[in-house]
């Protein structure tokens, strides 16, 4: 029987911390499903997904807590099976407007009252092309719950859009 583990990595970014972990499960039976990495602020950030034979899952959690002598934070947490929001419509929320504290707070206030579950948000500043200042942009990946919910989320961004001075769109993904 297999389990599966999903793992947030953590450290001080530098060349060859991905192959630390894939040796570390590798070596002890480990299947790596999938993945997101990222350089943040001289950090290194990560989730993993991962198989691996219950026989050996805990031999393979020890390995990879012990990448914290090598400047890993590593925290293992077993897959429960359930899907948090997995039901519903899936959309597509992009984002842009200058840079201000409290867009994603704002943006992310609708979604939750609307009960809409964020499955991935990606962001990022970039100086604006002719005007110079600072634009935030963001991409979310959203589960909608039921189809009337879409048309309530894109009202209240209309609303919320000329407060936060930023373009709000959103698709149905197809």
């Amino acid at each position: 029987m297999r389990s599966n583990l999903v793992m947030t990595i953590i450290g001080p970014d530098r060349p060859g911390l991905v192959q630390l972990v894939a040796t570390r499960l590798a070596d002890n039976g480990g299947n790596w499903l999938e993945s997101r990495m990222v350089h943040l602020g001289g950090q290194f950030a990560g989730l993993v997904r991962a198989e691996v034979d219950r026989e050996q899952a805990d031999a393979l959690v020890h390995a990879l807590e012990s990448l914290e002598q090598e400047g890993l934070r590593v925290i293992v947490r077993a897959e429960d099976g359930a899907v948090a929001g997995g039901a519903g419509q899936a959309a597509t929320l992009e984002l842009v407007g200058h840079d201000r504290p409290g867009i994603l707070r704002a943006v992310t206030t609708v979604l939750a009252t609307h009960g809409v579950n964020v499955e991935e948000l990606a962001s990022s500043r970039v100086s604006a092309p002719m005007g110079g200042g600072t634009l935030f942009q963001a991409t979310i990946r959203v589960t909608v719950p039921a189809p009337e919910v879409l048309a309530q989320v894109q009202a209240d961004f209309e609303k919320i859009s000329a407060d936060l001075m930023v373009d709000l769109k959103l698709h149905r993904a197809e």
